[in-house]
């Protein structure tokens, strides 16, 4: 927990001579009003500072993915279907490119030889 000792702005407490202290000092001197106005105000100004306008500051354009970009999970047997074949033909398509690759390098590699 936060002690006195703590105080940013300390307030004088007590008696205050007025005559023991230089002219134009007067407003330097801090009561109890100001000081609570600086811990009131300290904090609103800085939550006002960083706080207006966050989404234009701080924001990213196209951050997010638009919604036709991002992956739709089937909802019903049909659609299901339709993703599980397209997940075939895209795995029998991949397996057909190695097969080729495997026999054009086995291919050029046994007619030097």
């Amino acid at each position: 927990m936060a002690g006195l000792n703590l105080e940013v702005f300390k307030v004088r407490t007590g008696l205050r001579r007025r005559l023991s202290r230089p002219l134009g000092s007067s407003a330097l001197t801090w009561d109890k009003n100001h000081q609570f106005g600086v811990y009131v105000m300290f904090p609103i100004g800085i939550m006002y500072y960083f706080g207006t306008n966050l989404d234009r500051r701080f924001s990213v354009p196209d951050f997010w993915p638009r919604p036709e970009e991002c992956n739709k999970l089937p909802r019903d047997r049909e659609e299901l279907k339709v993703e599980y074949d397209r997940m075939l033909a895209r795995q029998r398509f991949k397996q057909a490119r190695l097969e080729e690759e495997e026999r054009a390098k086995s291919g050029g590699s046994g007619s030097d030889s």
